[in-house]
């Protein structure tokens, strides 16, 4: 069986955006989510000519129901999903004390609930396939935490114990479950963000999209349960 039906959240974002091209160049078929309808109208008109496309704007990933609901209209069009590719997240850093509570909660959900909601919807397909792919993006601090990184850290280190778990959980199903910690990537706003920093040390999208692509292929059933580097020679 090939990935051949891929579900990318954040799909007009940097790195979304990314693997929208990268697999479009492959002839994958898409199911992009994006809150933004009118980012994700310009996304889908840049692609190859023939790209089998299915557009799911503002969909909220933080709700179950909403990430069900997707799932079952990808499977609609397109009558199976066999990999699903979660580049949705944020960042924010501060200190940990009373004032940090909410951003506590906020990177938890953001980061991880969305993470564990479109995974928890996609795999019942998954599941009744006897196939699938899963890749989510982590990072590093995930693994060991920074000053200021608490809620960060936190939100990112379940990212990557959930992939674990759906990895474990699923062997006898052959679906994989893997997560990428890529270094800075280079974006508009990491740039402006980071002006005295090399952007010949930033990774570029395009390169962890290739990464992406080949752990959503059928070839890489040998990898699973990996939290995966991406920060560039």
């Amino acid at each position: 069986m090939q990935s051949d039906v891929v579900v990318i959240t954040g799909a007009a974002g940097n790195l979304g955006s990314a693997v929208v091209k990268e697999l479009a160049a492959r002839g994958v078929r898409l199911v992009c989510l994006e809150r933004n309808a009118a980012t994700l109208d310009t996304l889908a008109a840049g692609l190859p000519a023939g790209t089998e496309v299915l557009k799911l704007p503002g969909v909220d990933l933080m709700d179950f129901d909403a990430c069900r609901n997707a799932i079952a209209a990808a499977e609609a069009r397109f009558g199976a999903i066999h990999a699903l590719v979660n580049t949705v997240g944020g960042f924010h850093m501060g200190p940990v004390g009373e004032s940090g509570l909410s951003e506590w909660d906020s990177l938890m959900a953001l980061n991880a609930r969305t993470a564990y909601s479109i995974s928890a919807a996609v795999l019942p397909a998954m599941q009744k396939a006897g196939y699938g792919r899963i890749v989510h993006v982590a990072a590093a601090p995930g693994l060991k935490a920074g000053a200021r990184q608490a809620a960060y850290a936190a939100s990112k280190a379940a990212v990557i114990r959930l992939t674990e778990a759906i990895a474990l959980e699923n062997r006898a199903h052959k679906i994989t479950a893997n997560c990428i910690l890529p270094g800075t990537i280079d974006t508009p706003q990491n740039r402006a963000a980071m002006p005295d920093a090399k952007p010949d040390s930033f990774v570029p999208a395009g390169s962890i999209a290739k990464l992406i692509a080949y752990l959503v292929s059928a070839e890489a059933g040998v990898v699973t349960g990996a939290a995966i580097h991406a920060t560039g020679s």
